[in-house]
């Protein structure tokens, strides 16, 4: 079995639960569940534990709930990440609790019932847990369970697949009352073993955790099993009305498309993109059904929260594909798009309801291309899309056994407007200075370039690293993408000096993340030799790299800036012998003065579009040089007259400041210009040289 299909493995390994206390088998049983998105997607569906654990004020053994907590995701919780409460104190809340208006109240006495002051905020799906009576439960969001749930005949078809094993509950917004219609459906199904949530998903139950993991296996096997019976040999969304483009034209027209896209939608707020053309996409993308199925909207209140209730489909056919006109009808579209959203709003609001967010579409999907997906960062655009996808599945599968029906729009309003999910919205942290910005460092695997990379790096920037140094280079994103996560850091090899690679780079920059919005143009290398043994060859090397590879790579971004209308924000890193001449350095001091002249040319030239130009001037930055390392560094060396170790402690004595330069100071000054904090200045020179008297700008 592939795809949908294939059935779930059991991961569980006896010795490794053998040792674990009954929250270590919790946490266990958590991270293996949430491993396989076919089972639960990111930050969907919980898991809980009833512990005996002693009081820390009574000394005695109290029974204890252990529930994933709020915002957390089970693929990848920690221990820290479960509330603790006492049940008997949860279970006191019965008492005053009056009926389905007082909902939101109850969630705020959730905090009186914390065990040992653990800090960890208990989710609004608490009760759900707390009010099943066994040790252990499961509540997961499988695509085939809530194929089933979000059919029309959900009912009849959970008790046609699972019989009386699997119970089923009519669709109420997760909370208080849901809790108790959960405790009420145990008492009064002694032998089931679980529940479908009509649009929702499952919830299974045992005393032992292993159990309950293989029972969840189990269950969810047991649909897809049926699915694949059932679907066998039959046409799926109505059948294909459009073939997929060859994969490098899907990528080309993503590129043309998301910054043009992100452009129009990221003005109050920077968005990043993200691409998805998985099989199961193009097939949804590709059907007779994708305007009727996808205005329908989806069912799973975890799917339509990271989505919003509807994807704009774009207007273009693959058989005759003009991009052109795509774009040229992108504003019609998006005004379409956000009111019919404030219609939905309007009809759906209440008194106390928040302001309207952003009216703007979260997916975009296009026949023959793909799904395009944009948030505020790279990892909620992609973890959006990846909710489609689950969206896509569930559509599949409802729509081929019987018919698939979103949740209705006063339902899916009252979960996206709910003043708790409002409230944990507020709590978010505040937005890094560089977040939703993509940054593209040339010569990203060298000393300036990593110190740049991980000063924008850590201050919220996706970064794209460029460099010819193939192995620097992968030395380099490994480290990257293990220490600010892979949604953060991409990385093209990049010979600045060819023209056809530097336009490729900005296509995959494009595609992986949206666009670009900062350039910092970092390529670099050093010759030295007098004038009569300078070769044209060296020459060359010089002004290609330096100049003309500056020049392509600005081109291409000034391109891209002005086809985003979002501004931009170029940097170069050029250097003190672009204003002070050095001696046996021609090649080298010229390229770079033609750099700092590049700059100023361009500063005028992006103004009008808000794009600012600047420059930073390194000196003697020695530490972690690829260019240090070979022959410039003897060669300087030579033409002070001094020994090669001598010379470090050479340029600091030279400076004015009688300081080191180091490549975090460098990155330092970029980050600067290459934030708001530089906002009004552009065509300006920063000399990061500890002082350098020659260089002083005049």
């Amino acid at each position: 079995m592939t795809g949908q299909t294939r059935l779930l493995d059991n991961r569980w390994d006896d010795a490794h639960a053998e040792g674990l206390g009954e929250p270590g088998k919790l946490l266990y049983r958590s991270n293996l569940l949430g491993a396989d998105k076919r089972i639960t997607n990111y930050g969907g569906g919980n898991t809980s534990a009833k512990v005996m654990e002693t009081d820390p004020l009574t000394g005695e053994k109290v029974k204890v709930l252990w529930v994933k907590g709020s915002g957390g995701d089970v693929g990848t919780i920690k221990l820290d990440g479960f509330a603790t409460l006492y049940q008997e104190k949860l279970d006191a809340l019965k008492g005053i609790y009056k009926r389905v208006h007082d909902e939101d109240r109850m969630v705020g006495f959730l905090p009186h019932c914390t065990f040992n002051l653990k800090p960890r905020a208990a989710s609004i799906d608490t009760p759900l847990h707390g009010f099943v009576p066994f040790t252990h439960v499961d509540h997961m969001h499988p695509d085939a369970i809530i194929a089933i749930a979000a059919s029309k005949r959900s009912r009849e078809l959970t008790q046609k697949i699972f019989g009386a094993d699997i119970g089923w509950l009519p669709w109420r917004r997760p909370g208080f009352q849901l809790g108790l219609d959960l405790e009420a459906f145990v008492k009064a199904n002694p032998t089931a073993r679980g529940v479908v949530l009509e649009s929702h998903g499952l919830f299974t139950w045992a005393n032992d955790a292993k159990d309950c993991y293989l029972l969840t296996l189990e269950i969810i096997n047991k649909a897809i099993e049926w699915f694949a019976k059932e679907t066998e040999g039959k046409t799926v969304f109505g059948g294909p009305v459009a073939t997929s483009l060859p994969l490098a034209e899907r990528r080309a027209i993503a590129a043309r498309l998301m910054p043009e896209i992100r452009g129009r939608i990221g003005k109050a707020e920077r968005k990043l993109g993200h691409f998805d053309d998985q099989d199961a996409v193009l097939e949804f993308v590709n059907s007779s059904d994708l305007r009727p199925l996808g205005s329908l909207g989806t069912s799973c209140p975890d799917h339509f929260l990271r989505t919003k209730i509807r994807p704009l489909i774009v207007d273009f056919d693959p058989a005759k594909p003009d991009v052109d006109a795509v774009l040229a009808g992108l504003d019609k579209a998006l005004e379409e798009y956000r009111a019919d959203y404030t219609r939905y709003y309007e009809a759906c609001k209440h008194d106390n309801s928040p302001k309207i967010r952003d009216p703007n579409p979260v997916i975009f999907l296009v026949p023959g291309v793909g799904m395009l997906s944009f948030a505020k960062d790279k990892a909620t655009a992609r973890i959006a899309g990846e909710f489609y996808v689950n969206a896509i599945n569930v559509m599949k599968g409802a729509s081929t056994v019987c018919e698939y029906q979103g949740l209705p729009e006063q339902e899916a309003f009252d979960i996206e407007y709910w003043l708790l999910e409002e409230a944990k919205l507020q709590r978010m942290p505040k937005a890094k200075s560089l977040a939703g910005k993509v940054a593209l460092v040339t010569g990203g695997a060298g000393g300036i370039g990593r110190a740049t990379a991980e000063r924008l790096l850590s201050e919220g920037a996706c970064v794209v690293l460029a460099d010819i140094d193939a192995k620097a280079l992968a030395d380099t994103t490994a480290d990257f993408t293990r220490r600010y996560g892979g949604d953060a850091v991409r990385s093209v090899q990049l010979d600045v000096t060819k023209e056809d690679a530097v336009l490729q780079t900005f296509v995959d920059a494009s595609v992986e993340f949206g666009g670009v919005d900062i350039l910092v143009s970092n390529a670099g290398i050093a010759s030295s030799a007098p004038v009569e043994d300078t070769t044209l060859a060296m020459w060359n090397k010089n002004i290609d790299i330096l100049a003309t590879g500056y020049f392509l790579v600005s081109r291409e971004a000034f391109r891209l800036f002005r086809r985003q209308g979002l501004g931009g924000n170029v940097v170069f890193v050029a250097s003190k012998n672009g204003l002070a001449s050095s001696p046996n350095a021609s090649a080298y001091c010229t390229a770079k003065a033609a750099e700092i002249h590049l700059a100023r040319c361009l500063a005028l030239e992006g103004a009008d579009a808000g794009i600012r130009v600047n420059t930073v001037n390194p000196d003697a930055v020695l530490r972690g040089s690829k260019i240090w390392n070979g022959e410039w560094r003897e060669q300087r060396a030579a033409s002070s007259k001094i020994e090669v170790d001598d010379l470090e402690e050479h340029y600091r004595k030279r400076s004015v400041l009688k300081l080191n330069v180091f490549p975090e100071d460098i990155a330092e000054a970029i980050y600067f210009l290459a934030s708001d904090a530089s906002a009004k200045s552009t065509g300006n020179i920063i000399n990061v040289d500890a002082g350098n008297a020659q260089s002083f700008t005049r």
